[in-house]
């Protein structure tokens, strides 16, 4: 007898997926680059690498090193720019059968404001992610991230020129929580939580760091529990949806951040040694849904059950 299908689709805001599996921005380019690996159509959306107003060359090589735990970057997001993307890319991108995600930046709130009105035009863009937590340049990114007025700030002005879903990346180098709260007022519709985490690494035998940049951003496996608990910290602080992300490389990893709070999660570092990385962990999850018998994802998100000694959960 043929098993019951699992239904796993998700709402964030009024985007509707199929199911809640994500790409995430920057590891999976603009989407069509996949293709030849397998149908990307299969998953619930791509987020595109960060775009601007005009092209940017990102930052000096060497940009990218490799950790024992996950991978130091200082791309400095390098992108195309929104003109390039909207005439080259987009007819491409809309082809593929998903959900359509841009994240986008500014270096001023002008900026993100022009980038919003530019978005919100476009046949094809579902949904916009606002991308004010990216540690690896000096103007912009980070710099709105950090405060909870200055990211509120961001996005209500960005709101304001659109009606598409409106999700906001956030910094763990920031009160994720506050910021959270903060943006959520401001009118976001959905948050992601995390992006990555300053780091550094450096060769002791030039004594030069590994990164022409100095520092970077600490993705993959190392900042999981890093971005677990930003998640469960975020879903009791606020109401509107969590996109997990932060070191997902199976489908238990994605079911563990929806059980802390995550409605749907975005895969990174795993694309870099798995182009596939995306499609093997919506089939984990379905995996993992099949053997508990669970008929539905929606049913997982915010579903761990802490431990409360005063109630006699635990040691006795």
């Amino acid at each position: 007898m043929k098993a019951a299908p699992i239904d796993m689709s998700v709402a964030i805001g009024g985007l509707k997926l199929k199911n809640p599996v994500l790409t995430a921005s920057g590891t999976f380019g603009y989407g069509v680059e996949f293709s030849d690996y397998f149908d990307v159509g299969l998953l619930g959306g791509i987020i595109t690498k960060g775009l601007s107003l005009k092209p940017r060359r990102g930052n000096f090589s060497p940009r990218i090193f490799e950790t024992p735990s996950g991978m130091l970057n200082a791309i400095g997001l390098e992108n195309v720019g929104v003109d390039v993307f909207r005439d080259e890319y987009l007819p491409c991108i809309k082809k593929l059968g998903t959900a359509v995600i841009v994240n986008f930046f500014g270096e001023s709130i002008e900026e993100y404001v022009e980038m919003a009105s530019i978005l919100d035009r476009l046949d094809g863009v579902d949904a916009m992610e606002v991308n004010i937590s990216c540690p690896n340049v000096k103007k912009g990114g980070i710099s709105f991230g950090k405060d909870p007025a200055s990211a509120a700030a961001v996005t209500s002005s960005v709101r304001s020129k659109t009606s598409k879903t409106l999700i906001v990346k956030l910094s763990p180098a920031s009160d994720v929580v506050s910021t959270a709260r903060a943006v959520e007022k401001a009118g976001a519709d959905a948050v992601s939580c995390i992006n990555t985490i300053p780091g550094m690494a450096i060769d002791i035998e030039t004594r030069k760091p590994r990164l022409a940049n100095n520092t970077g951003g600490l993705s993959g496996p190392a900042i999981r529990p890093v971005a677990v608990k930003a998640i469960f910290d975020v879903a009791g602080a606020v109401e509107i949806p969590i996109i997990g992300v932060g070191g997902i490389l199976t489908g238990g990893d994605a079911v563990e951040f929806a059980m802390a709070g995550a409605s749907a999660v975005q895969v990174g570092t795993a694309t870099f040694t798995n182009p596939a990385a995306s499609l093997e962990i919506l089939e984990g999850i379905e995996q993992y849904c099949r053997k508990h018998e669970i008929g539905a994802f929606k049913s997982l998100i915010r579903s761990v059950s802490p431990w409360d000694f005063k109630n006699g959960n635990g040691c006795k």
